[in-house]
C-alpha cells in the first residue's frame, strides 16, 4: 500500500537513499529537511557535522533528482531549547553528555513528526541504521541493525511505543558500502559523500569547550580550579573543569607521575578535576535515571540483558534490577572502564533493545559533601546548588 512518507533529509547518502528507495518503492516521498542551528552566526567556521548549508543544498539537488517535494523546517529554537542547553548544562554539571539521544528522542522523532503530520504524511522515514519489528501482542519493537558495525539502536533508545509506530528504518539490513552501491546506481551526487561523525553543532575548529563558555557566557579563568590525584593531592591547575571527562587521558598538563593518568571524577562544586590510575576508572555497578522501557512496561523484579554504556563500546551482560521513581541498579558481570555519568546505558535481548537510562553521577561520601560546603560557602551561587546534598 503506497504511503505518503515525510523523509529526514540531512543532505547525506544515508538519508538520500531511505528517500529514494521509498520512492522507488511507489511511495508518495516528500523530503524534509531541518535547519538546526544559525550557519551564518560563524560563517567563518566549518562545523563537524550535518545541518550546514551544503547539507541542506545537497538535500534540494538529491530532492530534485528524485522528483519530489522538499521543504526546510527551522528548527533552530527547539534545537537550541532541547539539545544545545541540556548539552551545556551537563559540562557544568561535570557529568558527559549525548546530545545525539536527544536529538533524536526531542526533534527528529518529536517536533519532526509533528510537521510531518501537519503536511499529511502517514510516516517518517530516517536514515538511521536499525530497525523496527513487532512482537506477539503488536507492540513495536527496536532491534539492531542487521550488520552491527553501522548499528544506531544506542542512540534510538528512549523512542515510545507511539514514535516506533510512525516511523521506518530504510537502511536497517544494509550495509554501508550497499547503501553507496544504492545511491550512486541512482545517480545521487552524495553516493561517495564524507560520512561524518562529529557533533554537527561544533565547529570543526572549536572545542566542546568554547561552546559552553559562549553559550554560558563563562570569563577566561572563571571556572579554573586544582587537578588533583585521589589522595587530594595537587599536581596542577586547569582553566576551567568542563574541558574534562571521565576516562580523558590527554590534555591533563600533569607532570611527575610515572603512571598514564586519567580523569576519574569532575567536581563542579569545587571546580576539581581528580586523575587516577586506569584501575580507578573501573566500575561493575551504576545506577540510572529516567529509565525508559520501549514495551511501555518496566519489568517487575530484576531482568538479565546485555548493556552497553557509549555507543561504540561493547554489550557486557549485567542485571538490571528497576528502582522506584524511574531508576535503575545496573549491575556488570564484569568491571568496566570510563563509565561516564551523563551518558546512556542501553539495555538489550540479543539484538532487541529493551530500553535504557541515564548514568547518574555516585552520592558523595561525607568527605565529598563537606568539600562540596565549603566551597558552596564561597560561591553563593555554588551553595545553592550544593543544598539537595545536605
Amino acid at each position: 500500500m503506497a504511503l505518503k512518507i515525510a523523509v529526514a533529509m540531512s543532505g547525506g547518502v544515508d538519508s538520500s537513499t531511505a528517500a529514494y528507495i521509498l520512492k522507488s518503492h511507489g511511495h508518495d516521498v516528500v523530503g524534509l529537511s531541518m535547519q538546526m542551528y544559525d550557519n551564518l552566526t560563524n560563517a567563518d567556521t566549518t562545523y563537524g557535522g550535518c545541518c550546514t548549508i551544503d547539507d541542506l543544498t545537497d538535500a534540494r539537488r538529491v530532492a530534485w533528482k528524485l522528483e519530489i517535494p522538499h521543504f526546510t523546517l527551522n528548527l533552530e529554537q527547539n534545537f537550541h531549547e532541547k539539545v544545545i542547553t541540556p548539552f551545556v548544562q551537563s559540562y557544568l554539571s561535570g557529568l558527559t553528555p549525548s546530545p545525539c539521544v536527544l536529538c533524536n528522542t526531542h526533534v527528529k522523532f518529536d517536533l519532526f513528526h509533528q510537521k510531518a503530520r501537519a503536511i499529511g504524511a502517514e510516516k517518517i522515514a530516517t536514515g538511521h541504521y536499525a530497525r523496527i519489528t513487532r512482537d506477539a501482542a503488536g507492540r513495536f519493537e527496536l532491534r539492531k541493525a542487521l550488520h552491527l558495525e553501522k548499528d544506531q539502536s544506542y542512540f534510538l533508545f528512549e523512542l515510545s511505543q507511539e514514535q516506533l509506530s510512525g516511523a521506518l528504518f530504510p537502511l536497517g539490513e544494509m550495509t554501508k558500502p550497499e547503501v553507496r552501491d544504492v545511491a550512486e546506481e541512482a545517480g545521487l551526487t552524495v553516493a561517495r559523500k564524507k560520512e561524518s561523525f562529529e557533533i554537527c553543532f561544533v565547529p570543526q575548529t572549536d572545542s566542546y569547550a568554547a561552546i559552553v563558555e559562549r553559550e554560558a557566557g563563562i570569563a577566561p579563568g572563571e571556572s579554573s580550579g586544582e587537578i588533583v590525584d585521589t589522595h587530594g593531592n595537587v599536581l596542577g591547575t586547569h582553566d576551567g573543569y568542563y574541558h574534562f571527562t571521565i576516562g580523558q587521558r590527554r590534555g591533563l598538563q600533569v607532570g611527575g607521575t610515572a603512571d598514564r593518568m586519567y580523569v576519574v571524577d569532575v567536581n563542579p562544586f569545587t571546580k576539581r578535576v581528580t586523575v587516577g590510575d586506569a584501575s580507578d576508572l573501573e566500575r561493575d555497578e551504576l545506577h540510572a535515571e529516567r529509565v525508559h522501557w520501549i514495551s511501555g512496561d518496566a519489568p517487575s523484579g530484576p531482568i538479565e540483558v546485555q548493556a552497553r554504556v557509549r555507543s561504540r563500546a561493547a554489550d557486557i551482560a549485567a542485571t538490571v534490577t528497576p528502582l522506584p521513581d524511574g531508576r535503575a541498579q545496573v549491575q556488570f558481570a564484569q568491571k568496566l572502564r570510563a563509565v561516564a555519568p551523563g551518558q546512556a546505558v542501553v539495555f538489550y535481548d540479543g539484538d532487541l533493545c529493551l530500553g535504557g537510562g541515564w548514568i547518574s553521577k555516585p552520592v558523595p561520601d561525607s568527605t565529598d559533601i563537606e568539600s562540596i560546603k565549603e566551597a558552596a560557602t564561597r560561591d553563593g551561587e555554588a551553595s545553592k546548588d550544593a543544598t539537595p546534598l545536605e
